[in-house]
């Protein structure tokens, strides 16, 4: 199988060098100054063992691929660039007949839970994948991976349920490529858990890291507005606990040489100055769930509109004042 990468960030070219490192056929698909970078120097993943400069494919677009029956892409760009990519592959030809959208396997690598319905609008066969992989991508050409002993977790299944022959092989090839990779007959419920731990990520980007009593107290409430909205929707996910023993010690945080982690994938848009954030497919899903539900989501409302704010004046990471957070806790 050949794996064409629809992104190439910090996900998307962690997930594609460590393939590739493990003799996969790869393409990466990037733009700007990221994908001039990859086309002139290759990829260069840090990880524990070091910095490997990786001559992996890189194109800009499906115009520069021919597309084979073997192929299976893996969407790994933030949600609210999804429906772009998607309408551009869905239909490209794919050799033998038929198009992209009716022949071949699209795996979502992404957070939150509104990519698969998105790509199934498009394509026939659609695969969840829960990313659990510490990863940073703030340079051109450059990706960095802090996990230990395996770069991630990354559950994979059908989409909206089941779990085939194409999800066992690409299991295994991910699992020979410094990954677990669970295969789920209901990965989205493993989706739904991540989502929780991912209502952080605009505090984290806005506040700054998510310690202290004051930032703790913060997330814990959209924690629980959170939880109060599954359970209403009547969404089971697996518990904390559950999460912490299937993960165990296999992806624990080293200190990488010449690579910061700074922060998650929403902090890292805003340090990027990318003019977007991924906000409203987190914490703007429990204010969804929230509103069809009749459950009051005042914490991770504003945090959507905070993290919005952000990204589109380019205010500084971390910036948001500890008074004005502080009354945050006061929303009725």
């Amino acid at each position: 199988m050949r794996y064409i990468m629809l992104g190439a960030g910090a996900v998307g070219g962690t997930i594609g060098g460590r393939l590739h490192q493990s003799g996969r056929e790869v393409v990466l698909v990037a733009r700007g100054p990221h994908l001039a970078a990859l086309r002139a120097e290759g990829l260069r993943l840090t990880v524990p063992d070091g910095t490997h400069r990786l001559a992996v494919p890189a194109v800009g677009g499906p115009e520069e691929v021919e597309l084979a029956p073997d192929d299976v892409l893996v969407l790994a760009v933030k949600t609210q660039h999804s429906a772009a990519l998607l309408d551009q592959w869905a239909p490209r030809p794919v050799a033998g007949g038929g198009t992209a959208g009716e022949r071949l396997p699209l795996v979502c690598a992404q957070n939150g839970v509104e990519n698969e319905r998105l790509a199934l609008r498009r394509f026939a066969r659609v695969y969840g994948m829960c990313v659990w992989l510490p990863s940073t991508h703030l340079e051109p050409g450059r990706v960095s991976a802090a996990g230990s002993p395996r770069s991630g977790m990354l559950h994979l299944g059908q989409y909206p349920h089941g779990a085939d022959e194409l999800a066992s092989r690409v299991a295994a090839d991910l699992a020979d490529s410094h990954f677990d990779a669970p295969v789920s007959a209901d990965v989205m419920a493993w989706k739904y858990a991540k989502l929780l731990s991912n209502l952080g990520n605009a505090l984290e980007a806005v506040a700054g890291p998510i310690d202290g009593e004051l930032r703790m107290r913060v997330w814990r409430r959209a924690r629980a507005e959170g939880e109060a909205v599954l359970a209403a929707a009547g969404i089971a996910h697996p518990s904390e606990e559950e999460q912490r023993v299937r993960r165990g010690d296999r992806v624990t945080l080293v200190p990488l040489e010449g690579a910061v982690r700074g922060g998650g994938s929403s902090w890292q848009s805003l340090a990027r100055g990318t003019g977007d954030i991924e906000a409203d497919h987190l914490n703007g899903e429990v204010v969804l769930l929230g509103r069809l539900h009749g459950v009051p989501t005042p914490l991770n409302a504003a945090l959507q509109r905070l993290a919005a704010a952000f990204a589109r004046e380019g205010r500084p990471v971390g910036s948001f004042p500890d008074a004005e957070l502080a009354a945050l806790l006061d929303l009725p």
